[in-house]
This record gives C-alpha cells, sequence and structure tokens, in this order.
C-alpha cells in the first residue's frame, strides 16, 4: 500500500514543530522528505542528508520543469522547496511522508495529493499568547516579532483551508489530538 502524507503549517509560535517532533516519536512509521535548497551546506550537512543542495539556477531549472511540490525564494537567489521525486521515492516504499511547511506550501501539497494527504493547521490560542510566545523565547528583537505577528495574521487566515484546525491553548491536550487524528488517519482504508 502506497504510504500517506501529513502536512503540518502554523504561524510562528504556534507550537507546530513542538508537536511534529513529539508526533514523530509515536512509533507510526512517518518519515520527513528531505528537502531541497540553493544555499550552500554549513558545517557538516551532506548532499541527500540534510538537503538537497542545488545552485539558484538548478532550482530555477527544476522550477519550470515542474519539478517542485512546493518552493518559495525566501531571498534573492535563496529557494528552499520540496522535491515531488522525494516525496513519491518515501511513497512508493510504502512509508508516510511528514511535511512542516508554511501555509501556501502546505495548500499546494494538500490540492496535489488530495485524499492521500491530510492537512493540519496549528493555531495559536490568539495573537496575544502568540507575541507572549515569541517574545518568551527570547530569540528575536521587538521589530522581528512584530513582523511575525504580522505574517501570522496573514496566515491565519488560510486556516479553513486545512482539513483539521487544532488549537494549542494546552500543549499535552494538542498532543494528544494530533496523535488521535493522525492515527485515524492512517487507519484509514
Amino acid at each position: 500500500m502506497a504510504g500517506r502524507l501529513i502536512i503540518f503549517s502554523a504561524p510562528s509560535g504556534s507550537g507546530k514543530s513542538t508537536i511534529v517532533n513529539y508526533l514523530l516519536t509515536q512509533n507510526l512509521d512517518i518519515r520527513f522528505s528531505i528537502s531541497a535548497t540553493s544555499r550552500p551546506p554549513r558545517g557538516t550537512e551532506q548532499h541527500g542528508v540534510e538537503y538537497y543542495f542545488l545552485t539558484p539556477e538548478e532550482f530555477r531549472t527544476r522550477i519550470e520543469a515542474g519539478h517542485f511540490l512546493e518552493y518559495e525564494e525566501v531571498y534573492p537567489d535563496r529557494y528552499y522547496g520540496t522535491l515531488k521525486s522525494e516525496v513519491e521515492r518515501i511513497l512508493n516504499e510504502g512509508q508516510h511522508v511528514i511535511f512542516d511547511v508554511d501555509v501556501v506550501g502546505g495548500c499546494n501539497i494538500k490540492n496535489y495529493y488530495g485524499d492521500q494527504a491530510l492537512s493540519i493547521f496549528i493555531q495559536p490560542p490568539g495573537i496575544e499568547e502568540l507575541r507572549r510566545r515569541l517574545t518568551g523565547r527570547g530569540t528575536d528583537a521587538p521589530e522581528v516579532i512584530e513582523s511575525r505577528i504580522a505574517k501570522a495574521e496573514f496566515e491565519l487566515g488560510f486556516a479553513s483551508r486545512f482539513d483539521v484546525v487544532i488549537v494549542n491553548d494546552d500543549l499535552v491536550t494538542a498532543q494528544a489530538e494530533t496523535v488521535e487524528v493522525v492515527r485515524n488517519f492512517l487507519a484509514r482504508v
């Protein structure tokens, strides 16, 4: 049986990565696909392990050829994206694929795979709580936090386009709800 896809999207600070990492500990035979990037490797990163490293020209050529499920040019000539071939390889091995992507990328993957994919939007309980979480991290300057809040307000407008919305007002509850939703999805024939 071919694998399935689980897509996670959320505004920064919603707890998405924490929930995804918890989900990966639940023995559900889920694998991350390796993304492609046009940035150079850092430290000991290796091609095909952390990322598929492409030149900006190679990335643009693959975009034009339709090789990506989703991609984004984060900065000029700095691309990140999900290769169709990587996802198909994992699915053809009968394994499930998990994605941690922005809302536009999440919608694109869902549109491409339809019912074979489950899209989950992790929503913060509110903008003020999100601001509190981002400030509490202590990693960003106030202007960066305000930029993230503005982006979050935009991203929250996409929630209704996802199959499931999980409000993360209590992490343990949100983790349990996520595991239940994913288990039920993977159990469907």
